[in-house]
Formats: structure tokens, C-alpha cells, sequence
């Protein structure tokens, strides 16, 4: 077995599991199929996402969309394992959410993924802690508002569907597993797309068109929810965790954490045990 599902939390008409997988290049991917809504957010690795509803490369920051009786392949041809928060809800539980989301008109996900979201960066990284200290009576309320979120995300995206070459994907899989590993330190754009043997330009509108977001933006980010992961689960100095995380200076990284996660790293850490 490559992939292993941990229940972490259920309820009526919702299920949240911790799903990690350990497949690689050299495991061939097989036909699965969604029994119930699925709202995946990927927490570490990238894979590539094929369903009815298009092919994608997903990386940390974004959300897989699943819906009932679709049959989907998850492979790994770019790089080994991945780790996702799966939240499943039943039909009648998101009929009952897409009813009270203004601008839902339809029931089920036209596209395979959303891309990195703002509006949910404090709410994956609350849900992640929540996932690292085993604090299941969170996730309730976590799943209820990453579906609203997502559903509302997906009845406003007006994306163009645009799949890259599988050489550019297996590029940028590589350059986000490069960033998530040395976020800490400075990367350079010309230093990320030297390890991916493209040009600069190539590189960003690659990365952009993939992932969703710019090279710095997806490095910012990582280190931002490392950090608010780290305020979560630990007692350390917000400043310790704050160096650690690759910033320089404190003042830089409160403005940016609060402009990120909507609060102050010491509101957001005192705010632990209250989701």
C-alpha cells in the first residue's frame, strides 16, 4: 500500500482524514473513484490530478475537488509522496452549504482544483495544527468553512482551463519541492529556474500558470505557514520561530504573518485552543 488514510474527525454528512502517500516514479497509478464530495488540501509533496474534469498538478496550498461516482488517478511521475487534509461530505450536506453560498447555482465542482487561496491560508494552517496535536473537536467547524469557502471560490472562478507539457509540470513539481525544503533561506527566481533548466521568464509563467501564484508569493507562503503552524503547536519565542522561518527581522514578519493570517502572530498563537 503507497497511500494511507488516518480518520482523524467525522460527523453527520462529513469526514476528515489524514491521507499520506508514498508513491513515486517507478509505482504506476491506479483508478480510483470519489464515493462522496471530496475538498483536499495539500500540505506537502505535489502529484499530478487526473479526473473527469480535467488533468492538474497539485502543490502544497491547494485544494483537490472531488465529486460523487467520479473516477480519478493520482500519480507521482515528478517526485515521491504527497500529504493531503481530505474533508468528504455527503450530497445532502452540500446541498444544504451551496443553498446559503451566494452566487452557488450548482451542485458539484466544474474543475479538478483551486488554486493557493488567500482567504484560506489561516484556516489550512489552523487546520493543520489542529491535525498535529490531535485536536479532533476542531475540525467541525474547519470542515464547514473550508467547503463554504471553496464552493464560493468555485462558483466565482472564471479560470481558463490551460494544462502545461508534462516536462514544464514535472519542472515546477521540482521547484516546489526545492522551495518547501530550503524556504527558510533566500531562493532567487534565476536560482529556481536554473535548477529546472528554463529561463527566468518561462519559469515564472510556468510556475504561475501551476501552482497559482508567483515563485516568491508560493515561498512567502510556506514559510508564513510553517511559522503559524510552529506558533500553534509549540511554546518557543515568536522571534525564534519567526528567524527560523527565513525573516529577517521581527517587524517584517508580524506585518506580513498579519497580513497573511489576519491577525498578529501573538493573537493567532493565543487564539490555539479556540480554533
Amino acid at each position: 500500500m503507497t497511500t494511507t488514510a488516518k480518520n482523524l474527525a467525522s460527523g453527520s454528512g462529513w469526514q476528515v482524514s489524514d491521507v499520506i502517500c508514498t508513491a513515486g516514479a517507478g509505482d504506476r497509478p491506479f483508478e480510483e473513484q470519489h464515493r462522496i464530495f471530496c475538498v483536499a488540501a495539500v500540505t506537502s509533496g505535489t502529484f499530478r490530478y487526473r479526473t473527469r474534469q480535467g488533468s492538474a498538478m497539485l502543490a502544497p496550498g491547494a485544494i483537490l475537488l472531488g465529486n460523487p461516482g467520479t473516477c480519478y488517478e493520482c500519480g507521482h511521475e515528478h517526485g515521491t509522496g504527497d500529504r493531503c487534509l481530505s474533508f468528504h461530505f455527503s450530497s445532502p450536506y452540500m446541498e444544504r452549504l451551496v443553498a446559503d453560498v451566494p452566487g452557488a447555482k450548482r451542485l458539484g465542482f466544474a474543475g479538478p482544483r483551486l488554486p493557493p487561496l488567500a482567504a484560506l491560508a489561516p484556516l489550512l494552517a489552523q487546520a493543520e495544527a489542529a491535525r498535529e496535536t490531535a485536536d479532533s473537536e476542531a475540525f467541525e467547524e474547519f470542515g464547514l468553512r473550508i467547503a463554504g469557502a471553496v464552493v464560493a471560490a468555485a462558483a466565482d472562478s472564471s479560470e481558463i482551463a490551460r494544462t502545461p507539457s508534462r516536462r514544464d509540470q514535472k519542472r515546477v513539481a521540482e521547484a516546489v519541492r526545492l522551495i518547501e525544503l530550503n524556504a527558510e533561506r533566500p531562493l532567487s527566481l534565476s536560482e529556481l529556474a536554473d535548477s529546472t533548466a528554463t529561463s527566468p521568464y518561462h519559469f515564472l509563467r510556468t510556475f504561475r500558470q501551476v501552482v497559482g501564484m508567483t515563485p516568491y508569493q508560493f515561498m512567502l507562503r510556506t514559510r508564513l505557514h510553517h511559522a503559524a503552524v510552529r506558533l500553534r503547536t509549540s511554546d518557543e519565542a515568536i522571534s525564534t520561530i519567526a528567524f527560523d522561518a527565513g525573516f529577517n527581522d521581527l517587524s517584517t514578519f508580524n506585518r506580513r504573518f498579519k497580513r497573511e493570517m489576519g491577525e498578529a502572530p501573538g493573537i493567532y498563537r493565543a487564539k490555539r485552543t479556540g480554533g
